[in-house]
């Protein structure tokens, strides 16, 4: 007579507990470097701006987080993406754990150093990032930390205009690892750290309408003040991402949506331009893109 090889208690015990693991939404559930080395690398794209790229828009090898990926020039900020591996001198190697979730949640810089009381700049979002969850900040951490020191001296930002940071009332409110195991509550959180409603909300005087057209699009990004893209980059607007079914993506199935996120193809089949991150999106599990297409269907519809 055969014997079940999932018949010993023990045996079924541990392979469940690895299911657990493998599948699970929390951020708890995983060890914290591979945690990290996920949301880093997919939803908050941070090599997207942070790792320097040749003409072709292409991450340069060796120099992951680098700095130098995308330089802006806005009325309030001049600048270029810092250099966020362990360097010493050039990047974040002398930053404490604490200083470093701080920049990241609250924009603001270790109290030392030639910039010490200023604020990092507007395009480091966060009054989105505000909403990782502390085991997902110390998950981030440690993937920096683990990156190697590339040296990359950059010039110093110049400030305009006092930093200001529009508040977004999800993040302010917060999530829960409890969050993360419903699928809206989770698409919310992955889209919020994502700062994706930052790119498509429109701007009035400068000033994001996060509380009146939340998702309507209509903002422009021009080659005149970002650089570091494609030689070939002509500018882009920001789409509605609303679930109005004229303007938005309301008529839009679920696999068309989530083919524009990792691909950057629209319903019609013709090509999106960056600066949206389609290649480090890519790498999102099938579950968290469901998750943000589940969130996405419950913002109100705007015709905009």
């Amino acid at each position: 007579m055969s014997v079940s090889r999932f018949s010993s208690p023990r045996l079924r015990s541990l392979l469940l507990g690895f299911a657990f693991v493998a599948t699970a939404g929390s951020a708890a559930a995983q060890v914290p470097l591979e945690r990290g080395r996920y949301l880093v690398t997919t939803i908050l794209a941070c090599g997207n701006c942070h790792t320097p790229k040749d003409g072709e828009g292409r991450a340069i090898p060796g120099k992951e987080m680098a700095g130098g990926g995308i330089a802006f020039d806005i009325p309030p900020f001049a600048g270029i993406a810092a250099n966020i591996t362990p360097d010493n001198e050039t990047g974040i190697g002398t930053w404490s754990d604490a200083e470093i979730k701080r920049a990241i949640s609250h924009g603001e810089r270790p109290a030392r150093g030639p910039l010490a009381g200023k604020p990092l700049a507007l395009p480091m979002a966060a009054s989105f990032f505000k909403a990782i969850l502390p085991g997902d900040l110390d998950a981030i951490v440690a993937y920096l930390r683990s990156l190697p020191a590339v040296r990359n001296p950059l010039p110093a930002p110049v400030y305009r205009a006092p930093v200001h940071r529009e508040p977004f009332a999800l993040a302010d409110r917060g999530f829960s690892e409890r969050d993360l195991q419903d699928k809206v509550r989770r698409g919310a959180y992955l889209a919020t750290i994502g700062h994706c409603l930052e790119c498509h909300t429109p701007v009035d005087k400068g000033v994001l309408q996060l509380d009146t057209a939340l998702g309507a699009g209509g903002r422009p990004f021009l080659p005149s003040f970002v650089k570091g893209l494609p030689d070939t980059w002509k500018g882009a607007v920001s789409r509605n991402v609303t679930s109005d079914r004229e303007r938005g993506l309301g008529a839009w199935s679920d696999a068309e949506i989530k083919r524009a996120i990792v691909q950057g193809v629209g319903r019609d089949g013709r090509e999106m331009q960056e600066p949206m991150p389609y290649a480090w999106y890519a790498g999102l599990r099938e579950d968290d893109l469901d998750a943000i297409v589940a969130y996405l269907r419950t913002l109100p519809p705007l015709a905009r």
